[in-house]
């Protein structure tokens, strides 16, 4: 019993029990449904003002391109989604209408927590939570 136990614990912690093609099959998988979580996230975005569309369907594009060719063409060929995502993957860059309506959601955002807040600390950590995705939106080139 013992001689069992030592022999399974012999295996070199560097070797994964579970072959390549599992993996890849799995990490295809878990990839696919994360785009599907993320298009969900999108849709709730477009309905709900709280929830950026944009970042979402650039994360299930993402998602996408390493799992599902086909879902990703789907996404790219929406007429409303997949120029927005288009420009992003090509050029790193947002239309000047997204653009101006992102920060905008993001300051009234910020100004209506602190007017329902009413405490400074809170405000504050709203403040704080919002201020590294404002200043990457801010530093981002305009498309043409």
């Amino acid at each position: 019993m013992e001689k069992a136990i030592n022999e399974k614990s012999d295996l070199k912690l560097t070797q994964c029990p579970v072959s390549p093609q599992v993996q890849s099959k799995t990490k295809k998988f878990f990839l696919k449904i994360t785009g599907l979580l993320f298009v969900g996230l999108a849709i709730l975005g477009v309905i709900l003002p709280i929830l950026p569309t944009t970042p979402f369907l650039l994360v299930a594009a993402a998602c996408f391109a390493k799992s599902s060719p086909r879902l990703q063409k789907k996404l790219l060929a929406n007429k409303t989604f997949g120029p927005l995502i288009h420009e992003w993957q090509q050029h790193r860059s947002i239309p000047r209408k997204a653009k101006r309506i992102a920060l905008l959601t993001i300051i009234l955002s910020v100004v209506w927590s602190a007017y329902l807040l009413k405490d400074a600390m809170l405000t504050a950590i709203v403040f704080a939570l919002v201020i590294g995705p404002f200043i990457f939106l801010w530093r981002l080139p305009i498309s043409k």
